[in-house]
């Protein structure tokens, strides 16, 4: 090959080269470059969020006299029902208690205890029991109430009590009210005869005798305090303890989150929770409270039975809020109920909602932490 043909084809080869690494470079450049933009991202500018109107507070014309809950009805001018409750282990759990606006706790013979529930309005609350006998110091606190007390039998301390007042009474032992109390064959045969005798809201409403007088006397008042807004001078406690004998002692918990009390108890030796065996639910009290008084056995009673003063005045605790405060309790007679009064002699305000008020004797060894 000539010498000036190798030159030119030398030269072309280089310019080819040169070409093709121009190419390569803007081509690498060009690729660079798109991979190095940053595409701008506009975030979604967030709805404001729109708080719900708070409900406001329904406005009630009357209230529940036991309660101091609204109501759309006047029913302060009913006779409630007073409802004596068997609270011996065997005979648990009680039916109907949940349901109850009062229930009070009192000793009876042999360190045991009864229960006596009180209802405003008594419709709807369904069976009833175990229904127990009437002691005289239950007959005194209904008589207070002005209420109609349905029980089973009773000493005969209680039946002077009844008979000598005139206490309006649904005696479903000696008396003609069989059609309205039956006996529960599941504890008739578990529990036993003495344990099994249950009656019924609907009964009791259907069957109530005509020459019953079903509203209270002109001028009657419960009396009762009721305030959403917790007192001033309170002592911060969670848990009471209110032992009545070496048989039975009493629990109640404070439940923040509910605002109420949860209640147990120790019985016969065994710790159980204090449940309506209607629902299965707890038994839950906004109020409770211990009243001291005198409590002894009444001489010469062959039976044991006790004598519990129900009426003057004493100290006494009260606990609602998580709260204990010291009270004085005051009864001017067997015609009116329990007055609760703090440190400056005026009225304790009670929290809207049921209560549980136990009588225990001067001596007991309350505790609350």
């Amino acid at each position: 090959m000539k010498k000036g043909k190798l030159v030119r084809l030398v030269c072309l080869g280089l310019l080819l080269a040169a070409l093709t690494a121009c190419g390569n470079g803007e081509t690498a450049s060009s690729e660079t470059g798109s991979q190095s933009e940053e595409i701008p991202v506009i975030a979604p500018v967030p709805e404001p969020v729109q708080e719900p109107e708070p409900e406001p507070e329904p406005i009630y014309p009357y209230a529940n006299p036991l309660t101091g809950e609204g109501l759309m009805e006047d029913i302060s001018g009913k006779r409630p029902i007073a409802v004596m409750f068997n609270n011996l282990e065997k005979a648990l759990p009680q039916l109907g208690v949940g349901q109850a606006d009062v229930i009070y706790e009192i000793v009876a013979e042999g360190g045991i205890t009864r229960m006596m529930g009180l209802f405003q309005d008594i419709q709807g609350v369904g069976d009833l029991g175990s229904i127990r006998s009437a002691r005289d110091y239950y007959v005194n606190l209904a008589y207070g109430h002005d209420a109609i007390y349905v029980h089973a039998g009773g000493s005969p301390q209680a039946y002077e009590a009844i008979k000598g007042w005139g206490v309006t009474a649904i005696d479903f032992v000696n008396g003609p009210y069989g059609d309205m109390c039956w006996r529960d064959a599941d504890r008739r045969a578990n529990a036993g005869y003495e344990h099994s005798l249950l009656t019924s809201s609907s009964n009791l409403l259907e069957q109530m005798p005509s020459r019953f007088r079903q509203e209270h006397k002109d001028g009657y008042q419960v009396g009762w305090t009721f305030d959403k807004e917790t007192p001033a001078g309170g002592t911060a406690a969670t848990k009471l303890t209110v032992p009545f004998s070496t048989y039975k002692t009493g629990y109640f918990t404070y439940d923040e989150q509910s605002g109420q009390y949860a209640i147990s108890q120790h019985i016969n030796g065994k710790d159980r929770d204090y449940v309506d065996g209607t629902t299965g639910e707890p038994v839950l009290a906004s109020n409770v409270l211990v009243l001291y008084t005198d409590v002894s056995v009444i001489a010469g009673d062959s039976a044991g039975r006790m004598s519990v003063r129900t009426t003057g005045t004493g100290d006494g605790l009260f606990l609602r809020d998580g709260q204990v405060y010291p009270i004085t309790w005051q009864r001017d007679s067997k015609s009116s109920c329990y007055r609760f009064l703090g440190e400056d002699g005026g009225e304790m305000a009670l929290k809207p909602g049921s209560s549980y008020i136990n009588v225990v004797k001067t001596s007991a060894e309350v505790e609350w932490s």
